[in-house]
């Protein structure tokens, strides 16, 4: 398998070579569970084609959106807690078709030892996240739910390359930590303001 224009380990395309020998490939369908919360972690993904979603839940069973996995990418929650031995703290899902590199827990450690540069892919990923954890922190506190509900919708255009959206309103409630009525009657305004257009299941972006 030809991981180069996935990973790009320009120095040291051995690692590569290495993640192809020893990982397995799993295909998903949207949205199919790629792990659930408190599953012991016995394998680091890396997604090589497609996205994921990671969500996280309350004990009401509310969800909301963390951050997404592109190719190329890994979760370092996933990385944490298969170092640690611990279970997961999050939901994976697949945002759309989405092929799945699994690395096995113990060639992690190896890799950690053997390749600077996958540790420094570890401290890129971590960091990426970090940030992309604070602008949740920052929306959730301080950005009203229909500018939040929008830039939800526009990135997943972006990941979709598609300016037509086939989700329902119970999926965009669901990651937003809100309930469907609140989300249907903020797109219907967005609707009547020029921002979208519906359909059923389907928002268009004008």
């Amino acid at each position: 398998m030809e991981l180069k224009e996935i990973i790009e380990f320009k120095s040291s395309p051995e690692i590569r070579e290495r993640l192809a020998e020893v990982g397995i490939i799993k295909t998903y369908a949207e949205g199919e569970v790629i792990l659930n919360e408190n599953a012991y972690i016995k394998a680091i993904p890396i997604v090589t084609k497609g996205a994921i979603k990671v969500l996280r839940t309350d004990e009401e069973c509310r969800e909301i959106l963390l951050y997404y996995i592109n190719p190329g990418e890994s979760c370092i929650m996933s990385f944490l807690g298969g170092l640690h031995h611990d279970t997961s703290k999050v939901k994976a899902i697949a945002e759309e078709e989405t092929e799945v590199l699994f690395i096995p827990i113990d060639k992690v450690h190896v890799f950690i030892k053997e390749f600077p540069q996958w540790l420094d892919y570890i401290f890129r990923l971590y960091h990426k996240r970090f940030e992309e954890l604070l602008e949740v922190v920052n929306a959730v506190a301080f950005k009203k739910l229909d500018a939040r509900l929008f830039d939800s919708i526009k990135r997943k255009c972006e990941l979709a390359k598609s300016n037509t959206l086939h989700v329902t309103h119970e999926q965009l409630a669901n990651e937003l930590g809100t309930a469907r009525v609140v989300v249907s009657r903020l797109l219907k305004q967005m609707e009547d303001d020029g921002w979208v257009k519906l359909g059923r299941n389907k928002i268009q972006l004008v």
